[in-house]
């Protein structure tokens, strides 16, 4: 039996991301080992549900620590040495940095990346993160040489990489439809009556969560029935929002926090419209649950957020940091709410059409080399 291990740096994304994945691969006859940083019980016992052998290894997320990532690596090194895997797929960058690295040396015969977006190491103009962004580029450019395939989420990832020269001459590589949404989970749900605005990310400056309080001030100044609602958790990331500021939001009246949700369909289902103003992403997952459930999206002109929006058609795109051009771009819904329900149709319509889970999943299948089947019904 071959064996096909996942290297992540959040836990809850073998369950939240991958599942479904994992599922495929157990159906398909393989053995599935991961590791992520320390995992609560209640995700220990779903993985190993699913037949998951769970490693944990700790990992610095939001900086270059030498020492530490270099025990990181060796970590990843001896459990790769242990499980002994056949395949090898990470993502996020210090998994996908270290862990094929790694591979490499343990002997991995094949060894793939997916780039879920370039987080706070490879975007921002501040000299500290130009900083950053070169020694990660160098990082990348070792790591890649030992890879078998690169997978990207979005064609300007892509291209940013093969500008920046982070790939090796004559790589594999290939862009998937994100990671893909569970259109059962996330079937289409009644819109309800009020105007109620949803935005569900990591309280980060770079999700546009600041400009979303900011149009939010602007729209409920002229329709004090509108409702603006934030999820999420306070990060440790360099870009992460102040709780000062969140609370003062709050207090203010303009953003309902709902806090960090486990479950996130529901809030869906008590939006109409749903927001990310992010500056860069991957695909954004939140967005393609949003789509499956008949929402309509507001969203910017940005990597990876412009895979999901047809302007006009399933919703709005808006140049990212405009807070003017947000805000009434979410007004539009207030003024015209006959646009809603024709665009949500429009958003299910392209997520079963483009995102299909089990669809996206194949794809990254057949890139790692893995056998082809039957798609899930």
């Amino acid at each position: 039996m071959s064996t096909v291990a996942l290297l992540a740096s959040f836990p809850e994304s073998l369950i939240n991301f991958r599942g479904p994945l994992i599922e495929l691969l157990r159906a398909r006859g393989y053995r599935v080992v991961a590791c992520a940083p320390h995992a609560p019980p209640q995700l220990l016992d779903k993985l190993a549900r699913l037949g998951v052998a769970f490693h944990s290894a700790e990992i610095e997320r939001n900086e270059i620590a030498v020492f530490r990532d270099l025990l990181y690596a060796w970590r990843i090194y001896v459990w790769l040495g242990r499980a002994r895997p056949d395949f090898l797929l990470a993502y996020t960058a210090k998994p996908v940095i270290y862990g094929l690295i790694a591979a490499r040396v343990a002997g991995v015969a094949k060894r793939c990346a997916l780039i879920t977006g370039l987080g706070y190491a490879l975007t921002g103009e501040s000299p500290k993160r130009r900083m950053l962004a070169w020694i990660v580029g160098r990082l990348y450019r070792v790591a890649l040489r030992n890879c078998t395939c690169v997978m990207f989420q979005n064609p300007d990832d892509l291209a940013l990489f093969k500008a920046r020269r982070l790939l090796p001459a004559g790589s594999r590589t290939v862009v998937v439809n994100g990671s893909g949404v569970d259109l059962q989970r996330f079937g289409p749900r009644q819109l309800p009556g009020e105007p109620i605005f949803l935005l569900i990310a990591r309280l980060l400056r770079d999700k546009g969560v600041r400009e979303y309080a900011d149009a939010a001030r602007v729209v409920k100044s002229r329709y004090q029935g509108a409702r603006f609602q934030l999820a999420g958790w306070i990060d440790t990331n360099p870009a992460a929002i102040d709780k000062a500021e969140l609370e003062h939001w709050v207090a203010e009246g303009l953003i309902e926090y709902l806090g960090p949700l486990d479950d996130v369909g529901p809030a869906l289902a008590a939006a109409r419209i749903y927001v990310l103003p992010s500056y860069r992403e991957g695909t954004p997952r939140t967005v393609l649950e949003a789509m499956a459930m008949g929402r309509p999206i507001v969203s910017t002109d940005a990597p990876g957020c412009r895979e999901t929006v047809v302007d006009g058609d399933n919703g709005f795109l808006v140049p990212a940091k405009n807070v003017p051009a947000l805000a009434q771009a979410m007004e539009r819904f207030i003024l015209q709410p006959g646009l809603i329900a024709p665009m949500g149709r429009r958003s299910r319509q392209i997520a079963e059409a483009k995102f299909n889970v089990h669809k996206v999943n194949e794809v990254i299948l057949q890139t790692m080399g893995l056998k082809p089947g039957p798609l899930p019904a």
